[in-house]
């Protein structure tokens, strides 16, 4: 199999204290074409790696100032770095399975080197490095062509929220997602972090508005057994939970006050107490932070605390809604029906030119999320080919434009007057339904979520001939 990254590609950073070793390995490892710097020690290491994009990193574990074990748990806490290969004389067993479970490294080996083996190592590691980098490159190419993760849009104003994200991804900067409900403020915060070095570890979102304040420092930092009533066991909070990850705090307007200034402190010194513990939890999280509201009017109303809108406000992204960004519909519903047809079974391909039209009309208070619902029952009631009229929720568009009136005149829809019965209204439900299937009672019966048995008696109770399907 041929790798994707050859020596001629790949750069290697050697790390030992001891010249002679780190200069002999710096001179086969050139012989082998590929490009070697080397270090003397982590401290120095970090060093070179801040302007020498290392694919492979080959380091001695017993080394002065800052040893190998201390070099890699410093690298997997920023969430990057190269694949390390770790090269010491003091190895054992319990050693290299420490250093490939525990720190992240890619092989172990002991000293001395055999050189064969070595190089089979290297041209491994320089491999899994250079994958990593391709896929990367191309996630960010299909986020030119409209996707990012799974925000989707070919507009000027979703293509500048792809622009930042892409610009904040890589480092560790605190993010302040604004936008309404449903916007995709949470598919943001996962394309961030799909996009950082921190990637491969878990992303956590907790929603501060769903949950109770009884509850909330509990859920964020954890607490030990008999801390509270219930609490019968040791529990690791959120931020526990995102250790080397990212942590979204969904709706972060909605947390109450004391939980406010508590967060506050975990942000500036990256420790966290547990409820009812007596020692300090070092965490190593990303935080994003979102929120529906006008910031200004939280802060005015004392709603969120302004020392805590400034730590997490370190850089700021807004999440235009549905309606200011219709030309994305198009991409929207394709990319919508591809996963819907996926989770239901379905073959719907495409949706109707006059149901785009009224999609354009439409002014989405419930934006993506709200286009989504639509598309879901759509459907699910057509089963396959395109999206009708006839498939959308019966007040959908109902606030239309007054010149979008003729538009709703469809064969398909029911138009009551005020003053229409219950019974008159469900019977005219039934006839119409029987009438788009043609008469076919099973699949009228499916898509009014009735028995077979319940129409049957409805058309006798109306009296009606229709023909058994």
């Amino acid at each position: 199999m041929k790798n994707d990254a050859t020596p001629e590609q790949a750069r290697v950073l050697i790390v030992d204290d001891e010249e002679n070793q780190r200069q002999g390995l710096a001179a086969m490892v050139s012989a082998w074409g590929f490009q070697a710097e080397t270090a003397a020690d982590g401290v120095e290491a970090l060093e070179k790696l801040g302007s020498f994009a290392a694919h492979v990193l080959i380091t001695d574990l017993m080394m002065p100032r800052m040893d190998g074990a201390e070099l890699l748990r410093r690298l997997a806490a920023q969430g990057s770095g190269p694949a390390a290969i770790v090269v010491t004389a003091f190895g054992n067993i319990e050693t290299a399975i420490s250093t490939i479970h525990e720190l992240g490294a890619f092989w172990f080996m002991e000293k001395p080197v055999e050189p064969r083996a070595l190089r089979v190592l290297l041209e491994r590691a320089a491999a899994q490095s250079r994958l990593a980098e391709e896929a990367e490159r191309l996630q960010r190419q299909l986020s030119y062509r409209g996707q990012l993760g799974d925000v989707v849009g070919r507009s000027a104003a979703i293509q500048q929220v792809f622009s930042l994200v892409r610009q904040v991804a890589p480092s560790t900067a605190a993010v302040l997602i604004t936008g309404e409900s449903g916007a995709g403020k949470e598919l943001v915060a996962r394309a961030i972090h799909r996009l950082s070095p921190r990637r491969d570890g878990p992303f956590v979102a907790v929603n501060c508005a769903a949950m109770p304040e009884t509850l909330m420092e509990s859920e964020l930092f954890g607490h030990e057994k008999g801390a509270f009533t219930g609490a019968i066991e040791r529990r690791a909070g959120c931020f526990e939970l995102a250790q080397r990850g990212t942590l979204l705090l969904d709706e972060i307007g909605d947390m109450p006050a004391p939980t406010q200034a508590k967060l506050l402190r975990v942000l500036e010194d990256s420790r966290v107490r547990r409820l009812g513990g007596k020692s300090e939890i070092l965490v190593d999280v990303r935080v994003i932070a979102s929120t529906n509201k006008v910031v200004e009017e939280s802060l005015r109303k004392g709603e969120l605390r302004e020392d805590l809108y400034y730590r997490l406000n370190v850089f700021h992204i807004h999440l235009p809604p549905l309606r200011e960004r219709k030309e994305d519909l198009p991409a929207l519903c394709e990319a919508l029906l591809a996963d819907l047809d996926r989770k239901h079974g379905c073959r719907v391909t495409e949706v109707a030119p006059d149901v785009m039209d009224l999609f354009h009309r439409h002014n989405w208070p419930g934006n993506v999320r709200e286009l989504r619902n639509v598309l879901e029952r759509a459907i699910i009631l057509a089963g396959e080919g395109a999206v009708l009229l006839s498939h959308l929720p019966p007040q959908f568009g109902i606030s239309a434009p007054a010149h979008a009136a003729a538009h709703l005149e469809d064969p398909n829809l029911i138009r009551l007057s005020v003053g229409t019965t219950v019974d008159e209204a469900e019977k005219a439900l039934i006839l119409r339904t029987l009438e788009h299937t043609n008469n076919n009672k099973t699949r009228a019966a499916e898509i009014l979520g009735i028995s077979l048995k319940t129409l049957h008696n409805k058309l006798k109770e109306y009296g009606s001939a229709a023909p058994a399907a």
